[in-house]
């Protein structure tokens, strides 16, 4: 009873509402394979953001769940959606910032994408996609390596790079603190974009932490680490004067990925940051409102980084998720309560743009999880995983470490 599809075909021409096609001649860029020069960028929306109201259903199911917040089809007037596909419309918040680049062929969107854990708990949800595990309860396979606990998936993911992530190519957490999904064997550093000016490890914590390692295997990532601080509170000392002198806000996403673009155009080829704010139980609103402007805000982020990473774009992959999604229908405080399924972001110069995954068509009540909300048809990991396989061309081997227990599956985003 359900319609589903796939759209895995390499080299299709997705075509826009309205007409507009993207150009089926593009050139698209082979997966990096070795990953020398890749990056990639993984923002962590905390709260778990209205998917549903930034990919926009195109159904009167939609519509009739919600009266007061759902977003009017393209061409309805003012605040109408933008234009996408037959089944799919856009938020008019990125008219002004992603959209041309959607346009373009630059973002993809992965519906029905998430964790297959329904308890439903921010902080739950949120270490168990960063730690990249199976749920419990989950059978493994003989063979599959013993989860650990105590690495997120990026780390793992950097330590199976190993050395082709040199010095000069570091891994980088963009928050006050590592986060459970960097956290692991492999040294990384971490930056508070807040603390402009000071490095997260004064000089007496930095003279102890590199006597305490002194000696030992881990002497050469703390020394990096340190640096890594160091020079970044430098770099963006002096962006903050230039930046106050020409009157620019040190507000938002926005000036944050400009100096998170620069680090990742010249050191950093892993990063991860994470946005929060995204909770919207009460007054979420539609077209306009508290969900449009944070959306506003993050979309002007992630253009602002793909222009500062100038010719190096084409090299990058930036994967926006969030640990669960919103419930199809608006409660009664004119917001949405915690759900299941969401829609990730994957934006680049080399990602092949649309609707990418397997869909259901959400024209009733028997298309949701448990009623409610959108089920997961594209499980996080397997979606990661066969990211990682053409981006970094890991084998199936690399691939069980990184994921234990997960199928990668391709969905040819690059």
């Amino acid at each position: 009873m359900l319609r589903r599809r796939h759209f895995l075909q390499a080299g299709t021409a997705a075509t826009l509402g309205g007409g507009l096609a993207l150009n089926a001649t593009r050139t698209w860029a082979a997966p990096a394979g070795s990953g020398v020069d890749t990056r990639l960028l993984v923002v962590f929306l905390r709260g778990a953001y209205d998917a549903c109201n930034v990919l926009v259903p195109q159904t009167s199911f939609y519509a009739e769940s919600r009266p007061n917040i759902a977003i009017a089809r393209p061409g309805a007037g003012a605040n109408a959606a933008l234009a996408f596909d037959a089944d799919w419309a856009l938020m008019p918040a990125l008219q002004a910032t992603l959209y041309p680049r959607i346009q373009a062929g630059e973002v993809a969107f992965v519906p029905f994408a998430g964790i297959d854990d329904l308890s439903r708990s921010h902080f739950e949800t949120q270490d168990r996609v960063e730690l990249g595990l199976p749920l419990p309860g989950d059978r493994l396979e003989p063979g599959t390596p013993r989860p650990d606990s105590t690495q997120g998936f990026l780390n793992r993911l950097a330590q199976e790079l190993g050395a082709r992530l040199d010095s000069d190519q570091r891994v980088m957490a963009f928050t006050d603190r590592l986060p459970t999904v960097l956290q692991g064997r492999r040294m990384v550093a971490n930056t508070s974009l807040a603390r402009t000016g000071k490095p997260a490890t004064d000089a007496r914590q930095a003279a102890l932490l590199q006597k305490m390692y002194a000696g030992t295997p881990l002497e050469r990532g703390v020394a990096e680490g340190l640096d890594t601080q160091r020079q970044v509170a430098l770099e963006m000392a002096d962006e903050m004067q230039q930046a106050s002198r020409n009157a620019v806000s040190a507000k938002g996403f926005d000036l944050e990925a400009t100096r998170i673009a620069r680090l990742m155009r010249d050191q950093v080829r892993i990063g991860f940051v994470d946005v929060g704010g995204w909770d919207t139980h009460v007054g979420q609103g539609g077209a306009t409102g508290a969900l449009a402007g944070r959306i506003g805000d993050l979309s002007r982020g992630l253009d602002t980084f793909a222009r500062e990473m100038g010719p190096s774009w084409r090299d990058t992959v930036v994967v926006v998720i969030s640990e669960f999604g919103r419930t199809f229908k608006e409660n009664g405080n004119r917001g949405t309560d915690h759900g299941h399924g969401t829609a990730y972001w994957v934006l680049g110069g080399g990602v092949r743009g649309g609707v990418r995954g397997e869909q259901v068509a959400l024209t009733g009540p028997a298309a949701l999880n448990q009623g409610r909300d959108w089920p997961v048809l594209n499980e996080y990991r397997a979606m990661f995983g066969g990211l990682f396989q053409r981006l970094y061309g890991l084998d199936a081997a690399q691939l069980q470490r990184v994921f234990p227990g997960g199928r990668p599956r391709d969905l040819q985003l690059v």
